[in-house]
């Protein structure tokens, strides 16, 4: 009897081997033949799951989304306000080990991806994706005291988005350290502390 297999499952895992090739060997070795190999498996069986390699791009970027996504909810919980906005921007600027490796894979997926067709699996990890997170933590800072009542959110969220972007880019041409980057945010919200 044929063995069943989870198409979403094995698509994830196809996604995750793109991640780890790029991530050890660079985006220039990214190729169906290597990540066939670091499946252990024949490179004509990638196709059983995908259209063609620009839909495992797409696949890895979903991938590292919904990673950056399940590592937010796990941090934050239980957070509110300013503590629930830092740790979201924990999870997402290039502050450790895993978000560096991440904003080096991240911004080399951005060229190819920025070439593609639209597709709605092909969300590149930004703040637009937590969104709702950080409005409703901007607005619960707001309701206790942390930040002045009239703070601008949208052009916060805006600020907040464009740093994410700038501060991934400066870690891949110019390495920071942690408290750099978090100053960075840090700044975009010092004229609206109360």
């Amino acid at each position: 009897m044929p063995r069943v297999v989870d198409h979403d499952e094995r698509r994830r895992q196809i996604a995750e081997a793109l991640l780890v090739v790029a991530a050890r060997d660079g985006h220039e070795s990214v190729t169906s033949r290597a990540v066939a190999k670091e499946l252990g498996v024949a490179t004509g069986s990638l196709w059983h799951y995908f259209d063609g390699f620009d839909d495992v791009i797409r696949a890895a970027a979903a991938e590292v989304t919904r990673r950056t996504g399940e590592r937010i909810t796990a941090a934050t919980t239980g957070l509110r306000g300013i503590a629930r906005l830092d740790a979201l921007m924990r999870e997402v600027l290039p502050v450790d080990d895993r978000t560096r490796t991440e904003a080096r894979v991240v911004v080399g997926f951005w060229g190819r991806l920025a070439t593609l067709a639209p597709s709605s699996d092909a969300a590149v990890p930004t703040l637009a994706t937590w969104q709702d997170g950080i409005r409703d933590a901007l607005d619960e800072a707001m309701a206790d005291g942390e930040l002045r009542r009239n703070t601008p959110t949208d052009a916060v969220m805006a600020l907040l988005r464009s740093v994410t972007y700038g501060q991934q880019v400066v870690e891949v041409t110019e390495p920071q350290d942690a408290d750099a980057h978090m100053a960075v945010a840090h700044g975009i919200l010092a004229p609206w502390r109360a």
